[in-house]
């Protein structure tokens, strides 16, 4: 399958093969789901905490005698029915990862980059490195290519200028060859590669088998 490569100005350059073979049928579906799940519950810190009633500061004194007050029975001001007391059954910390096998992890980037190029929403620029760090050059960059809502820029390595140009722009997210993930890639309206970067994730792919 081949990709059609253009520069900064929008002009077509040529073509490139891609290289791997995207996955067309339904082949790796429940795995992107459970993949995705799976960075997502990564991403909750898991540091809710609440008291028991045997860690609330409270004294152990009895409140009032047992008989004869006409009120309730009550042995400790730390019960849970009481304002302030401990709680039954909160939160604790705790790890919510989820594991998922690597062969999984692979065969899920490939079927998410799969759906992205075969859906047209991959665009291929032959480099992209900038002469200045102004937000306004990376704006025009995205207007020249066409490019609307969320973005996802990928090369393959992140140079000073490209970074303080983009880091302002609001839905604009920048990240290396070696480092995108399935969220990543399914997450964004659009996605941009620089040729070098797509061929480092062909690489990738290839290696899932």
């Amino acid at each position: 399958m081949k990709l059609k490569v253009c520069n900064l100005s929008g002009n077509e350059k040529g073509e490139i093969e891609l290289g791997f073979t995207p996955i067309e049928n339904r082949k790796g579906t429940q795995v992107v789901h459970d993949v995705v799940v799976a960075y997502r519950a990564a991403q909750r810190s898991g540091t809710a905490c609440t008291k028991t009633r045997g860690e609330v500061s409270f004294s152990n004194r009895k409140p009032w005698r047992q008989k004869g007050t006409g009120r309730a029975r009550a042995g400790t001001a730390s019960s849970p029915i009481w304002r302030g007391g401990g709680v039954v059954f909160g939160p604790k910390p705790r790890d919510y990862d989820k594991k998922v096998n690597r062969k999984a992890r692979r065969l899920a980037f490939k079927k998410a980059l799969s759906a992205r190029i075969l859906s047209g929403d991959v665009i291929v620029i032959d480099d992209l490195k900038l002469e200045t760090h102004r937000t306004k050059e990376m704006v025009g960059i995205l207007k020249t290519l066409k490019v609307s809502g969320s973005v996802l820029i990928v090369v393959s390595n992140v140079e000073r200028n490209l970074a303080l140009s983009a880091r302002n722009i609001a839905h604009l997210e920048l990240t290396t060859s070696d480092s995108a993930n399935v969220y990543e890639i399914l997450k964004s309206d659009f996605l941009i590669f620089t040729q070098s970067a797509l061929d480092d994730i062909s690489q990738r792919v290839n290696q899932a088998g």
